[in-house]
C-alpha cells in the first residue's frame, strides 16, 4: 500500500493554522476513512490550558478526531522526546486505517521531532558524573581536545569553554558508540510529509495577535490561569510547572495574580511577548526550504493548500532548494507552489 502523505500545516501563531488544518481535514476525509489532526504545539499538550493556548474547544472541532491535546497535568514537565514517541504512535495508527493524517502547531522543534529524523540519546549519570569530574580535575580544553578527536565536526561547532556541551557530547559518544553529529537532526522526513506554512504581513500579524489576545482576556485567561497556578504562585489550583508556567500568556498573568502588576501591563506584555513569538516562529520555519509558503489572509486558501497537497500526492512539488530559505513576516521569499 503506498503511504499516506501527511499534511503538516506550520508557521507563526495567529496566523489561522487551527482553522487551516480543520478544512484540510474536512476536504481530505475519504469514506471509511476519516482525516485525523495530530497537535504539534508544546503548550496544548496540557489539560486546562485552552484559553491562553487559543485550542480549540471541543464542540468546535467538527467530529474530526484530534490527537495529543490535553496528555499532560499542568505541573508535569513534557519532553520533545515523550512527545516524538507519542505522536509518532498516532501517526502509525492513523496511516494503518488508511486515512490521512494532519499535523497542525507552531512549535518548530516538536514538529521537527515529528516528521524528521531526529533522535534522542538518553543519558547515563555516572559516564556524565565521570567526564565533569574530568573537566574540573583536567579543564575543559582537555576534554575538547578529546572531542575534537572523536568528533571533529562536533568539536568545531563547540567551543572550547562550554564545558556543559562538550560533556553533552561526549556522553552522547560513550553511550551510542557513534559520532555526537549523528544524532543531530537533520532535514529528512521518516514518512512522506508535505509542510504548508502560513506567511501573514507583518501588520496584519500585529494587528491578528492584538485581537487574539483581546479574545483570550475577554474569554477569561486570568481566570484560567488562577484555577491552575497553585498558592504559592497566587492561584487556586495544584500548581504550574516549570514548563507550562514559562508559556506566553501564563507566565505574564502570574504577577498580576500576586498583585505584583496592573492588568494594562500584563496585557501589553503578553502582546509584545506573542509578538516575538511569532517572528521568533517565522524564524524557525522560515530556515526550511521544504516548507510550500502561502499567504494566511488569501480568499482561496483552503484551495491552494489543497493544490499544494494534491501536487504533493501526485508527486509535482518543487524540488526543495539546498539553502534554508530565511523569510520574514510578509516577505515575499521562498518556495511557493508553481514559483
Amino acid at each position: 500500500m503506498v503511504p499516506v502523505i501527511v499534511v503538516a500545516v506550520v508557521g507563526p501563531t495567529a496566523t489561522g493554522k487551527s482553522d487551516l488544518a480543520l478544512d484540510l481535514a474536512e476536504a481530505l476525509s475519504r469514506p471509511g476513512a476519516p482525516a485525523e489532526i495530530v497537535n504539534a504545539d508544546a503548550y496544548q499538550l496540557y489539560r486546562g490550558m485552552d484559553v491562553g493556548t487559543a485550542k480549540v474547544p471541543a464542540n468546535e472541532r467538527r467530529g474530526i478526531v484530534h490527537h495529543q491535546l490535553d496528555v499532560f497535568d499542568p505541573l508535569e514537565d513534557s519532553s520533545v522526546a515523550r512527545y516524538q514517541a507519542a505522536a509518532r504512535a498516532d501517526l502509525d495508527s492513523i496511516a494503518a486505517r488508511g486515512a490521512r493524517a494532519v499535523v497542525v502547531g507552531g512549535s518548530g522543534l516538536y514538529v521537527r521531532a515529528l516528521l524528521d529524523q531526529m533522535d534522542f540519546p538518553g543519558t547515563d549519570p555516572a559516564v556524565r558524573a565521570g567526564l565533569e569530574e574530568r573537566a574540573e580535575r583536567e579543564g575543559s580544553r582537555a576534554l575538547h581536545a578529546e572531542l575534537d578527536r572523536l568528533d571533529p565536526q562536533a568539536a568545531a561547532s563547540i567551543g572550547p569553554h562550554n564545558t556543559r556541551r562538550i560533556v553533552r557530547a561526549l556522553e552522547v559518544i560513550a553511550i551510542t558508540g557513534r559520532p555526537f553529529t549523528a544524532n543531530l537532526p537533520r532535514q529528512e522526513y521518516v514518512r512522506p510529509a508535505v509542510q504548508i506554512g502560513l506567511d501573514c504581513d507583518r501588520a496584519a500579524l500585529d494587528a491578528r495577535v492584538a485581537g487574539r489576545v483581546e479574545r483570550m482576556w475577554d474569554d477569561g485567561l486570568v481566570a484560567e490561569v488562577r484555577g491552575l497556578a497553585g498558592p504559592d504562585q497566587g492561584g487556586t489550583g495544584a500548581g504550574l510547572g516549570t514548563t507550562a508556567a514559562r508559556a506566553v500568556g501564563y507566565a505574564e498573568v502570574l504577577p498580576l495574580l500576586r498583585g505584583e502588576a496592573t492588568e494594562a501591563d500584563v496585557r501589553a506584555e503578553i502582546t509584545a511577548g506573542t509578538r516575538r513569538l511569532a517572528r521568533k516562529q517565522m524564524g524557525w520555519f522560515g530556515r526550511d526550504p521544504r516548507v510550500q509558503w502561502l499567504d494566511a489572509a488569501a480568499g482561496d486558501l483552503r484551495e491552494q493548500a489543497l493544490a499544494v497537497v494534491a501536487a504533493a500526492d501526485a508527486g509535482t512539488l518543487p524540488e526543495a532548494g539546498g539553502r534554508p530559505v530565511r523569510r520574514s513576516l510578509g516577505s515575499s521569499s521562498g518556495h511557493r507552489l508553481g514559483s
